[in-house]
């Protein structure tokens, strides 16, 4: 078999196990197909310079094809609360800072990273928005906001295809919004600014 075929089925077996472990917190039962990685990655920022934080970046799939579109690996911050998945992604992406860790606290986490990091030039999600509390989406996409450079993206992916507005998103203004789909199950990628 070819490695790439043996790797994307060894990154489906760990989505699908860790699925079954804790649907919530896991979100989809297999890893973002590439076309919707794409749809992501192509909001990354302009200037090479600024740092992009990836939430629950799962196996890496859509972190795969943020490098690929241009983002250096240093300039990737992940946070991912799966510590299987956080140390797979660790092994795949070695300059990238790879982050065990609640995205609900990002802020947190964030001010303790080595680099102090203050704002970001987009904000790539893939967080179940829709598996978790009105009010606890709208704490996270605070947090979002508040690291969030005035120039810059948040894009979030959900399985809810219709154009009701991503849960949090209300202090937020929509600034593209496309189904994709390819993937298993289709999503709408939505991408905000503040």
């Amino acid at each position: 078999m070819a490695p790439k075929l043996i790797a994307a089925l060894s990154d489906s077996t760990v989505f699908l196990r860790e699925w079954l472990a804790n649907p919530q917190r896991t979100g989809s039962v297999a890893p973002s197909s590439p076309q919707l990685a794409s749809a992501m990655a192509r909001w990354l920022p302009h200037d090479p310079d600024s740092y992009v934080l990836e939430l629950g970046p799962g196996t890496g799939a859509v972190t795969a094809a943020l490098l690929k579109n241009g983002l250096r690996q240093n300039r990737l911050v992940a946070i991912e609360h799966n510590p299987k998945m956080a140390r797979r992604l660790r092994e795949k992406f070695p300059r990238a800072h790879i982050i065990t860790g609640d995205a609900w606290e990002l802020d947190e986490l964030l001010r303790a990273h080595p680099e102090m990091i203050q704002s970001v030039g987009a904000v790539i999600s893939s967080l179940p928005l829709l598996n978790f509390p009105h009010e606890k989406a709208e704490a996270l996409t605070q947090k979002i906001r508040a690291v969030l450079r005035p120039d810059g993206h948040w894009v979030q992916y959900s399985y809810h295809l219709g154009k009701k507005q991503v849960r949090g998103a209300a202090s937020f203004k929509l600034r593209h919004s496309k189904i994709v789909w390819l993937n298993f199950p289709p999503a709408r990628v939505s991408v905000f600014k503040k």
